[in-house]
């Protein structure tokens, strides 16, 4: 029973690889002349059956869009702080005791207000001191004048001339001494906001000692960092825009006044410096803001990003002709949501495989399912 079993095994198992090799290579002609038939005839008959199911199913079904051109707008974001474009601190120019003080916090002032003095009364008296001897030496030059202009030789030239040099070393000594009292009087030298200032009457400051800073927050200048890849956007004069937590929802327009030449080793971007308009003095020295650069690029293809697909050459889109599509090779520019910018060698309006395009080949013949507008619509 065993030997029969074995037997009938070995007979199914022949049975069943010679048919598996007549359906894939056709039966052989020696075979095929017992059975009656040829085996071109025999072999064609399964593989005519097949070609017939691939002619069937060979179109591929996609949808269709037009190839358009947009501008893609470029934005840059950013942060960066702001200092007042004229600023100043205030120091003493000599030592002395405060007598007097006009330093109100937050306080508007004009250049030339007067912030503070010191004790001046050493210096009055040196003033009068030079003035008493300018007075002096002035009057001894009108006598020898006098009396070389009567024609008296009691004054020689000589004496003259010594008289004169007096009285101009006089006159200099009273603009010294004038010097020395104005520097008793702090003035403002520009025109702004007063600062916080510790400073008050009684108080003895040295040369040199910070008094307080003044700030004309009627323009800023916000300094920030732009990266490497959007130094494109960086031109003198380009707007920018500048917003704040503090005013939520509001803009505010400035526009670009340096920027640096080179880029930071570590950090690979340039620093810039924007003026900012701040008429109102809505906008404080030191606050950090939000900054937004853009600018639109010419007109590039857009293709949806389901129309991109991928290969050893890298991207590409499909162009459908008279029911065929060949492949052109993209370069992808920008991206955003779901459209894509790109430049290709094709031509505006072309019919590009938006969906089904990876089951694509070269030539490969599509039936059109439906059509889209455009990328993004």
């Amino acid at each position: 029973m065993k030997t029969l079993k074995r037997i009938f095994y070995a007979i199914l198992s022949l049975t069943i690889i010679a048919g598996a090799y007549g359906i894939a290579f056709g039966v052989p002609e020696q075979v095929a002349q017992l059975r009656g038939g040829s085996a071109t005839e025999t072999a064609d008959a399964p593989q005519n059956a097949r070609a017939g199911q691939r002619g069937q199913n060979r179109a591929t079904t996609v949808v269709l869009t037009s190839l358009e051109a947009r501008k893609y707008t470029l934005v840059l974001r950013t942060v960066g702080s702001a200092v007042s474009l004229h600023r100043t601190e205030v120091t003493a120019s000599d030592a002395g005791e405060v007598v007097e003080t006009a330093l109100q916090a937050n306080g508007m002032v004009e250049k030339g207000d007067v912030l503070l003095r010191l004790d001046d009364r050493t210096e009055q008296f040196a003033l009068e001191i030079a003035e008493a001897n300018r007075d002096q030496v002035q009057a001894t030059v009108t006598r020898y004048e006098g009396l070389r202009s009567n024609g008296s030789s009691v004054v020689t030239d000589v004496a003259l001339s010594e008289a004169r040099v007096a009285l101009r070393l006089a006159e200099a000594n009273v603009g010294l001494a004038q010097v020395a009292l104005n520097d008793r009087t702090i003035v403002a030298p520009i025109s702004g906001r007063l600062g916080l200032t510790d400073v008050s009457v009684g108080d003895r400051l040295s040369s040199g000692d910070a008094i307080v800073t003044i700030d004309d927050t009627s323009s800023l200048l916000a300094t920030f960092e732009v990266p490497e890849r959007s130094i494109g956007l960086l031109t003198e004069g380009k707007q920018v825009l500048v917003s704040t937590p503090t005013y939520t929802g509001r803009i505010f327009e400035g526009e670009i006044t340096a920027f640096d030449s080179r880029l930071d080793s570590v950090t690979r971007s340039a620093t810039v410096q924007a003026k900012i308009e701040n008429p109102d003095g809505l906008l404080l020295a030191g606050m950090t803001f939000a900054i937004r650069m853009t600018e639109e690029t010419d007109p590039l293809p857009v293709v949806p990003a389901t129309a991109i697909t991928w290969n050893r050459s890298g991207a590409g889109i499909w162009i459908a002709e008279e029911g065929s599509t060949r492949r052109v090779p993209v370069t992808i520019r920008y991206r955003e949501g779901d459209r894509v910018w790109v430049e290709a060698d094709a031509p505006l309006g072309a019919q590009i495989v938006a969906e089904g395009a990876m089951k694509l080949r070269d030539g490969a013949q599509v039936t059109v399912a439906g059509a889209r507008k455009g990328p993004g619509a």
